[in-house]
């Protein structure tokens, strides 16, 4: 069994999936992404404090957010809905397929869970070529 997940592990993970770059979004946003055509297809983020995302908790914004993409909406409803996982969304994110956790929550998952939602989320962006041979080779 894998220990807890932490947040240092997030780039770890990123980085050891194949031609991934750190690169930023949106002006100053830090995402990994993987090459598509021209341009690079983001598939993870560090999300910027933001009024649309507030924890219900506290009503301060959230200031550790990550954005994972997901395979499609089954696999984001299965993760958000899961009372086991740390995953959630917000109306921000109603028609994109993708969830937020919170860094300071990662320890809940095990490393090997988050790097398997990880991998699933840099293969939703990935080109189908490179996608195969990883798991082939994996």
């Amino acid at each position: 069994m894998s220990r807890a997940a932490r947040p240092d592990d997030v780039d770890a993970i990123c980085a050891a999936l194949p031609q991934t770059e750190l690169d930023t979004t949106w002006g100053d946003v830090p995402t990994w992404k993987v090459p598509r055509g021209d341009k690079g297809r983001g598939f993870l983020l560090y999300r910027h404090p933001h009024s649309s995302a507030i924890n219900p908790e506290t009503g301060d914004l959230y200031d550790d957010l990550l954005v994972i993409v997901t395979v499609g909406p089954a696999e984001k409803a299965e993760l958000v809905d899961d009372p086991d996982t740390p995953f959630f969304t917000i109306d921000h994110f109603r028609h994109t397929n993708a969830v937020l956790v919170q860094q300071s929550r990662l320890g809940e998952l095990t490393e090997d869970e988050l790097r398997e939602i990880i991998t699933d989320a840099w293969a939703a962006r990935a080109p189908k070529r490179l996608v195969k041979e990883f798991f082939a080779h994996g």
